[in-house]
């Protein structure tokens, strides 16, 4: 009888132990995970991200008329001897 109890108090401690004790506790590892998996997928995120950025600068330093579209749409450039048309929505 009394070794059950010890041998009950021993797993009890253990389970205690495992759960909320030590440097980390389980609820502090579980959210570490999670945290990391969070940090990864927006790594991954800004890795499209910067991607997609030296595939615009690429362009843009390769194809003359895509330079021409951005200058025009983005800041409203013209060649000489052209009219710029702005129209304006109504309020």
């Amino acid at each position: 009888m009394i070794r059950k109890t010890v041998v009950g108090l021993a797993f009890l401690a253990a389970a205690y132990f495992f759960v909320l004790g030590g440097e980390y506790t389980f609820l502090d590892l579980w959210l570490m995970e999670r945290e990391y998996e969070e940090e990864v997928a927006e790594l991954e995120a800004i890795r499209v991200d910067v991607t997609q950025l030296e595939a615009t600068a690429d362009s843009l330093a390769t194809d003359s008329a895509a330079l021409e579209r951005l200058a025009r749409e983005q800041y409203g450039l013209i060649r000489e001897g052209e009219r710029l048309y702005r129209f304006v929505e109504p309020d």
